[in-house]
Formats: C-alpha cells, structure tokens, sequence
C-alpha cells in the first residue's frame, strides 16, 4: 500500500437517522473523506447472495477498502480438539466470504492460554495456523486487550514471522490496557513500530493494520472502547509516531463514535 488509509469498523453511524447497508456505508464513508471499512463477521458471516455483487461493484466505483473481523468465537488453543478444527472453519469462512468482495485483511483474536504455559499455547495455536489455506488473504493477528488473553506483540509478531500467511493487526488501544496505560509519549509508540520493523522488516511497516479507539481498562486489562477524548489513550501522539515512522496501511477506528473519531486522526495525521 502507498499511504495510510483511514476508516471504521462497521456500518457508520451517520447522524442516527439512517439505516445504512455495506453499500450505502461505503457511499456515506467515501462522501465524507473516509477510505476503509472493516466487516464484522463477529458473529456470523454476513455476505451473501443478494449482497455480495453490490458490495462488490460499490469498492471498485468508490476505490474502497475492505478488512474484515472474523469470529468472536476462535480458539485455536481450545482444550478439545473439535473445538480447533471449528475455529479453523469459522477462521476459512470469514476468509472466503472477504475474498469474494476482493476484501484483502480478516482478523481474529487466535486464541487462549487456558490451562496451558505461553509456550505450549503460542505452539499448538502456530501449528493451526499452518493449516489455514493460502487462498489470497491476509490472516492477522491481533493484539488483545488482557494479560490472560493470547496476543501479546511478542507473540503475534513472533508468529507473523514463522508463519507465511500471517500478518499483524496492531491495536493500539489493547495494548494499552493490556499494560494498564502502557503509552504515555511518541517514544513509547515508537519503540513498537521500531519492534515492528526490526523483526518483519520495512515490508511489514508498509503494509500495518490497525485498531484504534480510546479504551477503559483495570487491572485486569481492557474492559471496554471509549471516544478518544473520554480517554488517557494519548492518539495525537500515536498518530505522530506514525507519521515519523512514514507507515503505510490502514488504521480502523473502533470508537463508539467511529466515523467522527476517525476523522479527527484523519485530521491530526494530515496536519502534522
């Protein structure tokens, strides 16, 4: 990708009033300076049939850009083994139905430690990965919100690299809970996107994915996304990082107020 493309998760919000398709989500996103939109497949997989050619049709005449979430319901490190191989299938639906619309990323959480050390998870989950089919799209990883929770930078990056199908989805705001207020200055940013580039190389930082959004945390890690300015998560200087870095990629905010939080960073990028 040749710059930073800037978009929400879902369908937008607009001004309350309207109830927007995928189709006239990308109209609406397009209109008001946005590039990108990531499908949630969160709980089932939502392309079909009747949706699929309009969706389709609607990216090409609007060059727009498309990601998905996959299932909310993977568990790639799951005590049962039936219980992997449905998360193989639910991580392959997604995959096949984001294709189908010419979507490029779908990302998922892969899994959970349960019983298990970090090592014996972090290889049972690589294993599974290795089984995913390469049929074009980009399976990421991303960064989770809770220390108990797979997902760590290290671990998803440390995966992006052995495993050829895999890429990174960086979310921010995880991060940031995951540490209770891990960021507090660009420097801080800067040392994971120069993490980044020293172990996937200049590639992976011309090529990021991203989630943004403010967030509430505890002790315990992430507890729920806030608008920006209802939180400590400092996105000014996140932003500023990036631009320092020159990333290139796509940034989805996933604030309740998506459209609106996503072109303020829009803003703040393009001023800096």
């Amino acid at each position: 990708m040749d710059k930073l493309l800037f978009g929400i998760s879902g369908i937008p919000n607009g001004s309350g009033n309207e109830k927007f398709t995928y189709e006239t989500g990308i109209d609406y996103l397009k209109s008001i300076g946005l590039d990108a939109m990531e499908l949630p497949f969160v709980r089932s997989v939502n392309i079909t049939n009747k949706n699929r050619e309009g969706i389709l049709n609607k990216k090409h005449e609007k060059d727009f850009y498309l990601s998905a979430h996959g299932s909310y319901f993977i568990n790639l490190n799951a005590e049962e083994n039936e219980k992997q191989e449905a998360s193989l299938k639910r991580i392959v639906s997604g995959a096949d139905a984001l294709k189908s619309v010419e979507g490029k990323s779908l990302i998922f959480h892969p899994g959970f430690y349960l019983k298990d050390s970090k090592e014996e998870t972090f290889n049972t989950i690589k294993e599974n990965l290795k089984k995913l089919p390469d049929i074009g799209v980009d399976y990421r990883l991303e960064t989770t919100g809770k220390p108990t929770q797979f997902g760590s930078l290290e671990e998803n990056v440390a995966l992006a690299s052995e495993v050829k199908t895999c890429k990174l989805c960086i979310d921010f705001c995880h991060l940031h809970a995951r540490y209770n207020g891990l960021f507090k200055t660009i420097e801080d940013f800067d040392k994971v996107l120069s993490y980044v580039g020293e172990k996937l190389g200049e590639a992976a930082l011309n090529d990021m994915h991203i989630h943004m959004s403010g967030i509430n945390y505890g002790i315990k890690g992430e507890k729920n996304h806030l608008p920006f300015k209802e939180s400590d998560f400092p996105y000014e200087k996140c932003i500023k990082s990036f631009v320092k870095f020159n990333i290139k990629g796509c940034i989805i905010c996933e604030s309740p107020l998506l459209e609106k939080d996503s072109l303020l960073l829009k803003s703040i990028y393009e001023a800096s």
